[in-house]
C-alpha cells in the first residue's frame, strides 16, 4: 500500500521547441557554464514527473555539464519556499501557492503555464455523508492544505453556491495528515488534487462535491527562484522547451503515461491511471488573459483576509531576453 505519510483552460500553444532551442544554443555562456547543479521542484503527479522519468531535462543539459536534482514535495507552498530561499531553482505548483508566496514577498517568478489540474481537483466526501452539495458543508469540517490549489477551489466553489467561507471550518493539513484525518472522520470533507484524489477514489469511492473543471478557470505553473532567472535565463528557457517534449510524448503515449508516473512516484499503478486519464500536459507562456485570470484569483484571496496584502501578478511573470 502506498504510504502517505512519505514524504491544467486556455489555449494549449506548447512554446517554439525549434525557435527556443536556436535561442538557447546562442545564449548559453560563461553562467550556464559556472552551474553545475540544477535544482528542480515536482510533486506527485503532472507534467514534471513525465520530464524526470524521460530525462528530457538532462539530456538538454547534459552538454553543459549541468546536472539536474530532482526534490520532491507534498503541496506547493513549501516548494514555493524552498524557491524563495534558493533551496531549489524551479519548479512546479498550482495557482494559489504563488500568489500566497508573492503576497508574504518569496523571491519568485512565474516562468510558464501548465494546464489546469482540472478533473484531477475535487472537494468530496465519503458515500455514506450526509452531505449532498457544497452548499451543505456549511458547518463543516473540510481538509485542505492552506494556500493550495484546492484552497482555491473550495473558496471559489463555496462562492458559487453562495455559502460564505466563514461559516465553515477551514481545517489546514497536509494530504498526508488530511488523508488520515479523512480515514478516521476528523474531518467532513476534503478538498485535494490527484493523486491523492485518485487514492481516495480507489479507497472510498467517494461523493464528489465540485471539481475545479466545473468551478475554476485557472492554470498551474512553472516558476522559478527570481536571482537563478535572472542569472541563469538559457537554463529556463532550455527546461521549458524540454518540458514541451515532454508533454508532447504524452500526448502520444497515453498508454505509457500511467506506468511513468508510478514508476517516479511509487504511487499505486491504479491510481495513476486514474489521474493519468484526466491530465492535460502541455506548457506555454504566460499571456495578459492568464495574468488576469490569475490576478482574479489573488484578489479573491485578499478579500477574504487569507493574504496578508494584495499583489499585483504582472510584477512576478518572468520574461526570457530577447522576448
Amino acid at each position: 500500500m502506498f504510504n502517505l505519510t512519505k514524504r491544467f483552460n486556455p489555449t494549449r500553444r506548447v512554446f517554439g521547441i525549434g525557435l527556443m532551442a536556436a535561442t538557447v544554443a546562442l545564449s548559453f555562456g560563461a553562467a550556464a557554464q559556472d552551474l553545475k547543479q540544477f535544482s528542480i521542484g515536482y510533486q506527485k503527479t503532472g507534467l514534471p514527473v513525465i520530464a524526470r522519468q524521460q530525462q528530457v531535462i538532462e539530456k538538454a543539459l547534459s552538454d553543459k555539464g549541468v546536472a539536474v536534482k530532482w526534490v520532491e514535495f507534498t503541496a506547493g507552498p513549501p516548494l514555493v519556499e524552498a524557491l524563495n530561499v534558493g533551496a531549489i531553482d524551479a519548479g512546479w505548483t498550482g495557482d494559489a501557492p504563488p500568489i500566497f508566496g508573492q503576497s508574504a514577498g518569496a523571491n519568485i517568478v512565474y516562468a510558464a503555464a501548465l494546464p489546469s489540474n482540472g478533473d484531477g481537483e475535487a472537494i468530496f466526501v465519503k458515500p455514506a455523508s450526509p452531505v449532498q452539495s457544497v452548499a451543505d458543508l456549511k458547518g463543516k469540517r473540510v481538509g485542505v492544505g492552506k494556500g493550495t490549489s484546492a484552497h482555491n477551489l473550495l473558496v471559489a466553489a463555496l462562492e458559487k453556491a453562495g455559502v460564505p467561507f466563514d461559516q465553515i471550518t477551514p481545517v489546514y493539513l497536509s494530504p498526508a495528515d488530511a488523508a488520515a484525518a479523512f480515514a478516521s472522520d476528523q474531518i467532513d470533507a476534503w478538498a485535494v488534487w490527484d493523486p491523492f484524489f485518485a487514492i481516495a477514489e480507489t479507497r472510498y469511492q467517494p461523493r464528489v462535491l465540485a471539481r475545479s473543471s466545473e468551478v475554476l478557470k485557472v492554470n498551474t505553473y512553472f516558476l522559478a527562484n527570481k536571482d537563478f532567472a535572472k542569472a541563469h535565463p538559457e537554463i529556463v528557457t532550455t527546461t521549458i522547451a524540454a518540458l514541451g517534449e515532454a508533454a508532447k510524448w504524452a500526448g502520444q503515449n497515453r498508454d505509457k503515461v500511467a506506468e511513468a508516473l508510478h514508476e517516479v512516484t511509487g504511487v499505486p499503478l491504479d491510481a495513476q491511471t486514474i489521474a493519468a486519464n484526466r491530465t492535460k500536459f502541455g506548457i506555454f507562456p504566460i499571456t495578459d488573459e492568464i495574468i488576469a485570470g490569475q490576478q482574479a484569483t489573488a484578489d479573491r484571496f485578499y478579500k477574504l483576509g487569507l493574504i496578508p496584502k494584495a499583489v499585483r501578478i504582472s510584477d512576478a511573470v518572468w520574461t526570457a531576453p530577447g522576448n
